[in-house]
Formats: C-alpha cells, structure tokens, sequence
C-alpha cells in the first residue's frame, strides 16, 4: 500500500506536466485559428518595360589542321587574329574592349573501319568576347561578321546576348507597386466578406522574371531572357493582412 502511495506521489508531476502540456497547445490552435480567422493572404504582381542598355557578342574563329601541321595551323590562327582585330576596329570597337581567349586545341575523332591508319586532326580555335553599353553598334557588327568570311577566316557567332543593368534598383520599384497590387486584390476580396483590409502582417517577394516582351515564359525558379532587346521585368509578392 506504501509503495502505491509512493509511486502516485511520483507520478503526480509528471501527469500535471502533461496536462499543462495538452492545455498550452489547445490554447495555441484556438488562439492560431482565431488569426488565421482574421488574416488575408493574397499575391501581388507588378511589371515593366525596359530596353536593354547592355550587349555582349561572342564568336570563335578556328582551323583544322593534321598533326604533320599543327606549327601551320598555328601560323594560319595568327593571320586570322590579325584580321578580326582588323574587323573590329573598323567597327569601332576599342581593342581595350576586345577579349581574346588563349588558343585551345582539341583532337578531332574519326570512326574508321577500313582498318587503314590516317593522321590525326586537330581543331585550333580562338575566342572573341565584347561587352559594350552601346546595344545599337554590338547589334550592328554581329550582322557584319560575314565580311570575316569573305576573308577567308572560318568565323562562327553566337547570338548577341541583351542585359538590363539598372535591374536591382527596378526590382525594389517593383516589390512596392506589386505589394499595393496585393492591397488592392485583398480590399476587393475582403468587401465580399463584408470586412476591411487591415494592416500588412507579412510580405515575401517571389523570384524575379525578366521576359522578352509579349513573352509569359515564366519559371519557377525565375528567368532571364537575354535574345531580345526590349524586355518585360515582372516581379510578384505573398502578403498578409489583417481583417477588421
């Protein structure tokens, strides 16, 4: 009999802990879902047009050569720089500005099945970078580069890639407008309920979509077109309110 007493001595605490436990957590989930009850979570969304006001242009030059060749293949690259920087400053374009990469050099793979030896090829190219703040001249000599061809220099481009520097500054303009797009949404859906939007309890921002224009290619992850000039900047963000 005196061990029961003792042991519900000892239990005592640990019951009342519980019981303390239970009772704090009931009163979290009514005090939760009374809030919840008196919050509207809404997305907002605002948007921009912008024209790119930076370019940059990319390119490579290269030769094929046998390995019996390679101190040729290397003699005709030379020439060939010689001609681009040529290209480029006739265009403008401040040598300064100009990237040239080192010369990479990679064997070219053959699937013979004749069974007969042949000489290793080699491909010898050279990279040509320029990034400028004129977006009207980059343009311009990308459409120009076939004159490197009729050169006689094997020449290959990509296409020109458009930026929009000013896009931090842009995306805190953003967030403000797209945070009173959410106020609106939020009144509008808050008179149905014949209740009045309150004051702002949270707000996160959603990724930033930088989209050529007319385009609605969004991502989750956020996008980033660089093939067109003119571009739509779009930014969204999850706000709450309080209703009263």
């Amino acid at each position: 009999m005196e061990e029961f007493k003792k042991e519900k001595i000892v239990l005592l605490p640990t019951i009342i802990g519980v019981c303390l436990i239970i009772s704090s957590i009931i009163w979290a989930l009514a005090y939760y879902n009374k809030e919840a009850g008196n919050s509207l979570s809404v997305t907002g969304s605002a948007s921009r047009q912008v024209e790119s006001d930076s370019a940059k242009f990319t390119g490579s030059f290269s030769r094929t050569v046998k390995v019996s060749n390679l101190k040729g293949g290397y003699a005709q690259i030379a020439q060939d720089l010689s001609i681009v920087k040529k290209f480029f400053q006739d265009q403008g374009v401040d040598e300064k500005d100009l990237i040239i990469s080192t010369v990479s050099m990679y064997e070219n793979y053959k699937y013979n099945n004749t069974g007969i030896e042949t000489e290793k090829e080699y491909n010898i190219t050279q990279n040509v970078e320029i990034s400028s703040s004129d977006v009207t001249k980059i343009t311009s000599l990308a459409q120009k580069t076939q004159d490197l061809i009729n050169k006689g220099v094997i020449f290959t481009t990509n296409p020109v890639e458009y930026y929009y520097t000013k896009l931090p500054d842009l995306r805190v303009e953003l967030l403000s407008d797209a945070i009173k797009d959410a106020k609106a949404r939020a009144d509008n859906m808050a008179k149905a309920t014949g209740k009045r939007v309150g004051n702002l309890k949270s707000a996160a921002s959603g990724v930033v979509q930088v989209l050529s224009a007319n385009s609605l290619d969004i991502s989750d992850y956020g996008s980033y077109d660089t093939s067109k000039i003119n571009k739509n900047v779009m930014v969204t963000v999850k706000a709450s309110f309080g209703l009263k």
